[in-house]
């Protein structure tokens, strides 16, 4: 019994249950509570209940509730063991997560989704909001993720659409950016048209690196299976039978984004990308990404799906700095709105 979980009992005088679990022999114990019981540590330190272990039978004590989602919890554990995932306290904390926020999805159908597999790494969705995210891309034609930095946004789009490529429901992928930093100067830049625009995009290639063999990388870029380019290259384009994606699209203006969303032909898909706290236009431009879900938000085969700071898959600190900046800018428009007010 943990202290924590023991401190808890004791300022308690609701009823307390106790219930066994069996854990099935198939299953590898120390895969299920973790090296030195490190996963067994976080389900006790997260939920209201003590939790003992003898062989394969796991004895949960506390309130009904609390044991209900233990039990359930561990069901979840044990069904990611048996579609071959490896349990590690990323996955069990996010596990409790969506447990505790009460969806009717399971946290083993969200985590054990496959994407695509290359050279031996499977990517998934690792939380709730990205299996939503990935399930509108299957369902409609234009999606919209937007959400803070490393939330998955452009990573899982862009396995979606190498997915797609590998089913043949697509015949090119195509990758988009607005070259914001530059504006309307590439010709004044340093090098060729590649070397100028290659900053921009770099983040494009790091990702497809992770997705295709990195030697036929070239091949299909040269065949013009897979294509890279600023936003602005796409203008008065049809782009039949592709998988489209454009990132960073808080940096587009209104134009730009009907621009671009204008340029969908048939039998493609488009995405689109972005984090509206993180625009870089100039002073007094408005962002395309904005505005567009008043514009767009009824119509059908149009889908939004917001990303949280509980959604980042990054480092730890990452979701926490993203958390920080959001309290920030809730403060500091709360401020602005009272300062507003007194001048009026």
């Amino acid at each position: 019994m943990s202290e924590t979980s023991k401190a808890r009992r004791e300022g308690s005088d609701r009823p307390e249950t106790v219930h066994t679990v069996v854990v099935p022999q198939s299953i590898n114990m120390v895969s299920l509570l973790g090296p030195g019981d490190e996963h067994l540590g976080l389900i006790e330190k997260s939920l209201e209940a003590d939790i003992h272990v003898r062989g394969n039978q796991i004895t949960l004590r506390g309130e009904p509730g609390e044991i209900a989602l233990a039990e359930r919890m561990l069901d979840e554990l044990v069904t990611l063991i048996r579609t071959g995932q490896s349990l590690n306290a990323e996955i069990v904390e996010r596990t409790i997560g969506m447990l505790r926020a009460e969806t009717n999805e399971r946290p083993a159908d969200v985590l054990s989704l496959n994407i695509l597999s290359n050279r031996g790494r499977t990517i998934r969705p690792k939380t709730l909001n990205q299996k939503r995210y990935v399930d509108a891309i299957d369902k409609n034609t234009i999606v919209f993720g937007i959400g803070p930095a490393g939330t998955g946004k452009t990573y899982l789009a862009m396995a979606k659409a190498v997915q797609a490529l590998q089913a043949k429901k697509v015949n090119r992928i195509i990758l988009s950016r607005p070259a914001v930093e530059a504006g309307e100067r590439l010709g004044y830049l340093p090098g060729t048209l590649s070397e100028k625009i290659d900053p921009y995009l770099r983040p494009l290639y790091d990702a497809l690196h992770d997705m295709v063999d990195p030697e036929t990388i070239p091949k299909l870029l040269a065949s013009g299976t897979i294509e890279v380019a600023p936003l602005a290259f796409l203008r008065g384009r049809s782009l039949n039978d592709s998988f489209i994606i454009l990132d960073e699209a808080q940096n587009t203006t209104p134009e730009q984004m009907k621009m671009f969303l204008t340029r969908l032909g048939f039998g493609s898909k488009i995405v689109v990308t972005g984090d509206v706290t993180q625009t870089d236009l100039p002073s007094g431009v408005k962002s395309g990404l904005r505005v567009i879900e008043g514009i767009l938000d009824d119509i059908e085969d149009i889908s939004f799906n917001r990303l949280t700071a509980n959604d980042v898959v990054r480092h730890r600190l990452v979701g926490k700095i993203v958390e920080a900046y959001e309290e920030f800018d809730q403060v500091s428009e709360k401020q602005r709105t009272l300062r507003s007010g007194a001048t009026e």
